[in-house]
Formats: C-alpha cells, structure tokens, sequence
C-alpha cells in the first residue's frame, strides 16, 4: 500500500505548485509554504486550476477533494509539523540551499526526508554539515512535473540508502516515475543527455547543415514519437534483427567517428546564439510564452492521458 501523510512543500513557486498538486492528489495532505506572500496568497487559486485541468485529461479522479487538501502557510515551523516529506524548491543557488536545509534539518522530525528539486547542484554541495545529512537526496523533476512524472533521485555520499529506498517508493506512490543516479554527477541523468543533444543540434545548425525549424521538426515527429514511450536501449533493439549487440555492430564505427569529433563548447557562445535567433525569428513576446506554455501543457496533459490507458490496456 502506497504511503500517504504529510508532505511540506518549500516554495510557492511553479515547481512547488505542481508538487503540491501531485502529492494532493495522491492523497497527501499538503502543507504549502513560501515566505513571499503574494505567492502564498495566489498558489490555492492556481492549484485549484491546475488541478481541474488534470481531472479533465482524467488524470485526476476528485479535483475538488485533492485542492482541499492542500493549505498554505506563512510558518515553515507549521509547514514541517508532523510532516514525513519535504520538498524543496527554492532559489537555484547552493548557498541559499545550505542555509534552508540547515533550517529543515534543525525543525523537521527525525524520520523526515528532506527532498531539494535542484535543476544541477549536487547534494553534496549543500547537505554536508548536516546533523540529519542522511536523509537528505536530490529529487529533480522536468517541468511540468505534474504532466512528466519522471524524477531523478540522486544523494550524495552520506545519504542513506534507505532514503533513496523510501524516497523511491514515496514518489512511485503517487504517480511518478522515480530514477536512481547512483553516483553524483552534475547536471544528473536527464539534462546530460538533453545537453548533448543540444550541442549537436547548436552545431548542426549553426555549421549550415539544417535550419532550427526543421532540427525540431526531426526530433518532434522523429526520434520524439519514439522516444514518448521507449528509450534510447529499447528503441535499437527493436531496430536490429539481432537485439542491442546487433545493432552495434552494424552501426558502432559510425557512432564512434561522431563520438571522436563532437561538438565545441563554442557552440553556446554567444555568436552562435545569435546566428541561431536570427534564423528562428527572435524572442516571443512573454505573453506569447504563457500562451504557447499552456498550449504545451494541454498537450501533454492529452498524451499522459492516452499513455495511461495504453498501460492500463496491457497490463
């Protein structure tokens, strides 16, 4: 049976709204604090909202109940009273996460997981004089979180393996789909391999070998329709009679020549940067973001739909 309780969540912001609304759900009770209180004042409304969205994908089967369950406070002493988990999702800054965590570490109860939603910073980096240093683990999403549920936990050296266990179980719980980085790395799992895709990307258009309206055009309805439901190891093994090993032995040499020469840091430089924005067509307007945002969020919202009842048919 799943575990369910009380989860306090640091941070009002995007990330700590779309937690909120994922544990809600679930059926935890949430405790919502950020000490900025235009962000508190505004979070129950934008819940409520995000939360009817999911249940019109079906992806929320009591939106009303699941919104109710979650409260704001101003008091991060009252947001960790009897809380078993806390998610963290403040300022991506490894000081400023020293100093929060040195506060959850001193409020929060003993057997209280201490979760960070850090895009990069190592666990490490901000854990190490901690009394309770054993409890605490990144738990990285993908924004939106509540839409891809996948999340990276990743501790440092100290942290105990029955946090990463509990933790796993806490997440697989209540939607997610919790990895393991077994080792800490910068940047975890997900954004090394985003990060070596971009680069290729950077230099394939920047080199002149194609334009960035058609680079997105081959991942979105090429590698993307793929990789929405296999990865990089299952895709090539159904892409050779002879599973993984086959595959690699028909295409290794030419992986391995792009792997000898790949591409230069220079590629985030800023000259080109700006060769790039000036064949994409500039910067959006921030109206234009929002509006394109939600526009992506339905439509993830609509494919976590159709992926659910696909595994709900196969199982």
């Amino acid at each position: 049976m799943a575990e369910t309780g009380k989860v306090a969540i640091v941070g009002a912001g995007l990330i700590g709204r779309a937690w909120s609304m994922i544990f809600a759900r679930a059926g935890w009770d949430v405790s919502l604090h950020d000490p900025v209180p235009a962000a508190l004042e505004a979070a129950p409304r934008l819940c409520a909202q995000g939360l009817a969205e999911l249940a019109r994908h079906g992806l929320c089967d009591n939106a009303e109940a699941a919104a109710r369950r979650i409260a704001v406070t101003g008091s991060l002493t009252q947001a960790l009273d009897g809380a078993a988990f806390v998610q963290e999702n403040g300022p991506e800054d490894a000081a400023t996460k020293r100093a929060i965590f040195a506060e959850l570490d001193f409020l929060a109860a003993p057997d209280c997981i201490l979760a960070s939603s850090t895009s990069a910073i190592p666990c490490s980096s901000f854990t190490e004089g901690l009394a309770g240093r054993a409890r605490c683990l990144v738990a990285h999403p993908v924004n939106p979180p509540h839409l891809i549920p996948v999340v990276e936990l990743s501790g440092a050296p100290w942290t105990a393996q029955a946090t990463i266990d509990r933790a796993r179980a806490i997440f697989a719980g209540i939607g997610q789909a919790p990895i393991t980085v077994k080792r800490e790395i910068e940047g975890f799992i997900l954004n090394r391999l985003q990060g070596a895709l971009l680069a290729e990307a950077f230099r394939l258009v920047q080199e002149g070998y194609v334009s960035p309206q058609d680079l997105d055009t081959t991942v979105a309805e090429g590698l993307g329709l793929r990789w929405s439901f296999l990865g990089p190891f299952a895709t090539i093994e159904l892409n050779a009679p002879g599973g993984i090993p086959d595959y690699c032995a028909r295409y290794a040499a030419f992986y391995a020549r792009i792997a000898g020469a790949p591409p230069a840091p220079s590629v985030f430089g800023a000259e080109g940067i700006a060769q790039i924005m000036q064949e994409w067509g500039g910067t959006p307007a921030r109206e234009e973001i929002t509006t394109r945002s939600a526009r992506r969020d339905a439509r993830l919202a609509a494919l976590a739909a159709h992926k659910r009842k696909q595994d709900n048919e196969t199982t």
